[in-house]
């Protein structure tokens, strides 16, 4: 399962972390984020131990939103090492996701 990434635990979770992240930045009322939101969940299993996968609500936390000017949802921020690696904005197929968090392996 998607662990729920927040303005507090940002920095620990994702900047701090050992392994690849992938954040979905979504939204209840976003269509698009619903649409791709059994995806993440999907690639949350399949990359149990290899990965973190998460999910951060963007009208909770706006902080993070803002520091990584996220304007339009779904976006999806691939982490390594703390760093910024890449980025999806919108809605694509599970295998690019796939393919993006299996690059940073």
């Amino acid at each position: 399962m998607a662990i729920e990434i927040t303005d507090q635990n940002f920095d620990e979770t994702v900047l701090k972390s050992d392994k690849p992240v992938m954040i979905d930045f979504w939204a209840e009322w976003c269509g698009p984020c619903r649409m791709i939101a059994p995806y993440v969940e999907e690639i949350s299993k399949e990359f149990e131990g290899k990965a973190v996968v998460g999910k951060l609500n963007v009208d909770f936390n706006p902080g993070v939103a803002t520091r990584y000017q996220i304007r339009s949802i779904p976006t999806l921020l691939f982490f390594k090492n703390g760093k910024l690696v890449d980025k999806q904005v919108g809605a694509v197929p599970k295998t690019l996701l796939v393919q993006k968090l299996t690059g940073q392996l």
